[in-house]
C-alpha cells in the first residue's frame, strides 16, 4: 500500500475515535448556536454539589452501554452503539454506521457503511472491511497506538486521542465543574426517564485544573460548552459537548444506560491486523 493511500485509510480510521460518545446536534435537536459567546454565569452551589455527587457515582459504576451519533463538520456523520468500561483505562467495543459526509461517501464507494471499533488500554483498533484488506495483504484491522495517534495530524490527532481517553461519562461532569459556571437548567425526560439538566462552559485558558487545561490546549480546544442530564439514581443518562477549536467546531452527544454491564474486549487476531505505521511507509519504487 502506498504512503498516500495508507494515510487516507489511517485518517479515516482515526476519525472513528470520536464515535464512542459524539453527536451532530445540540441537546434540543438543533444545530450548535452561539451560546458559547454569552457572558459567563455565576456557578450555583447546589448544582455544584449535585454534580460532584454524580461524578462520584458515575465513576464508580465502572461501565455502561453507549448509544451515540457523530458529526465532524462536512467530513463525516455516523451513529454508534456498544459498551464502554473505564476502570483502569477506557476499554470497549462499538459498531459504527456511516450516515453522511464525504467520508461516508468514500466508504459507500468501497462497499461498506459500517465498521467495528475496539478500545484497549494500549491501542485503538478499527476494522476497515474487505476493500481495505485487499490493499493491506488480506488484513482487515488497523491498530493505532495511543501515543502515535496523538501525534497524527497535529491538534486534530491530539483531540481525537483525548476524546476517547476521556470517554468515561464522569469526565464530562469533571469538565463541566472545571469551567466554573455550572448551573441547573431544569428537569426533562430523557428516553423515558426524568433527569436534571446542568450546563456550563469551560474555556481552556480559565480552567483551574492544570492537567485538564494542558490537555485541552494541546488538543486545540479553546472553548467547550458542556451539558449533562443526571437521573434519579445520580448517574448520567446523557451528555452534550460542543467544542470550539482552532480548526472549527466539533459537537458531541452520548446516551448512557445499563451501568455496570460486563465489558470484555480482546485485540483482533495478530494475523488480521496491520499497524498504522506500516501503512504510512511508502512502498519501494520499481527500479
Amino acid at each position: 500500500m502506498t504512503g498516500r493511500t495508507g494515510r487516507g485509510w489511517v485518517l479515516l480510521g482515526a476519525l472513528l475515535l470520536t464515535a464512542g460518545c459524539t453527536g451532530d446536534t445540540g441537546a434540543d435537536g438543533r444545530a450548535p448556536d452561539a451560546t458559547e459567546s454569552r457572558p459567563r454565569a455565576t456557578p450555583q452551589p447546589a448544582a455544584v454539589a449535585a454534580l460532584r455527587a454524580a461524578e462520584r457515582a458515575t465513576a464508580g459504576a465502572g461501565s455502561a452501554r453507549v448509544v451515540s451519533s457523530t458529526a465532524l463538520g462536512t467530513e463525516v456523520s455516523m451513529t454508534s452503539s456498544g459498551t464502554l468500561a473505564w476502570d483502569g483505562g477506557v476499554t470497549g467495543a462499538l459498531t459504527i454506521t456511516y450516515t453522511g459526509g464525504s467520508m461516508a461517501d468514500t466508504m459507500r464507494a468501497l462497499g461498506t457503511t459500517s465498521m467495528q471499533a475496539r478500545y484497549l488500554p494500549d491501542a485503538y483498533y478499527a476494522r476497515m472491511g474487505d476493500a481495505f484488506a485487499a490493499k493491506a495483504g488480506g488484513r482487515h484491522w488497523i491498530r493505532y497506538d495511543w501515543d502515535d495517534l496523538a501525534g497524527l495530524g497535529g491538534a486534530s490527532g491530539a483531540l481525537l486521542a483525548e476524546q476517547i481517553r476521556e470517554a468515561a461519562p464522569h469526565q464530562a461532569v469533571k469538565l463541566l465543574l472545571a469551567g466554573g459556571d455550572a448551573r441547573r437548567v431544569g428537569v426533562e425526560t430523557v428516553r423515558g426517564e426524568r433527569a436534571t439538566r446542568y450546563r456550563g462552559t469551560a474555556r481552556a485558558a480559565d480552567v483551574t485544573d492544570p492537567a485538564l487545561r494542558e490537555r485541552l490546549q494541546q488538543a486545540g480546544v479553546t472553548e467547550q460548552t458542556v451539558e449533562v442530564w443526571v437521573g434519579a439514581d445520580g448517574l448520567l443518562v446523557k451528555k452534550v459537548e460542543r467544542d470550539r477549536t482552532a480548526t472549527g467546531r466539533v459537537t458531541q452527544t452520548c446516551f448512557y444506560g445499563d451501568y455496570g454491564v460486563r465489558v470484555s474486549v480482546t485485540p483482533p487476531p495478530a494475523g488480521d491486523t496491520q499497524d498504522f505505521k506500516d501503512l504510512m511507509t511508502p512502498e519501494p519504487t520499481a527500479s
